[in-house]
């Protein structure tokens, strides 16, 4: 005969398993960011350096720390990324007024990059909306705005 501990603890995994949030986003990002990788893997760019290079476009010169804190990314992970998007020739770097802190902004081979990327993007686009269906699609889009706005970066 089960315990009355063990019936409470199948209570919370079976509650947790239910409603979980956590475990959906992760399934859907681990899912979806699987469909931009294989997209892009032609390029020789992963979804993570794609939304590096697009950061930079729109907000360059930045620094790494910049680019850390609007994508909610581990300095470390952007550091790798960089080190990566610079061995390739995708990004220039320069030091900051101070001298203290990186700039970042994309030159002519990332600006091509990116430009070349966008149809391998489009078909990931596709195929994420069929997994999702458009109204997923358009939850996301809309919460990932949500996100944004409450941190700040908009």
């Amino acid at each position: 005969m089960p315990s009355k501990k063990s019936k409470s603890v199948d209570r919370a995994a079976k509650a947790i398993a239910a409603e979980c949030i956590a475990v959906r986003v992760r399934l859907i990002n681990r899912t979806i960011t699987a469909i931009y990788d294989d997209a892009l893997r032609p390029l020789g760019l992963t979804a993570g350096q794609l939304n590096i290079l697009v950061m930079i476009a729109n907000r360059g010169p930045i620094s790494p720390g910049e680019i850390a804190q609007r994508l909610n990314m581990e300095k470390s992970t952007v550091s790798r990324n960089l080190a990566r998007m610079r061995k390739n020739g995708w990004i220039t770097v320069t030091a900051a007024e101070s001298g203290h802190k990186q700039r970042l902004t994309l030159n002519g081979r990332g600006k091509a990059l990116l430009e070349k990327s966008v149809p391998a993007w489009e078909d990931a686009q596709t195929r994420s909306r069929a997994v999702l269906g458009q109204r997923g699609a358009d939850s996301i889009r809309s919460i990932g705005n949500a996100v944004w706005s409450h941190i700040g970066w908009q």
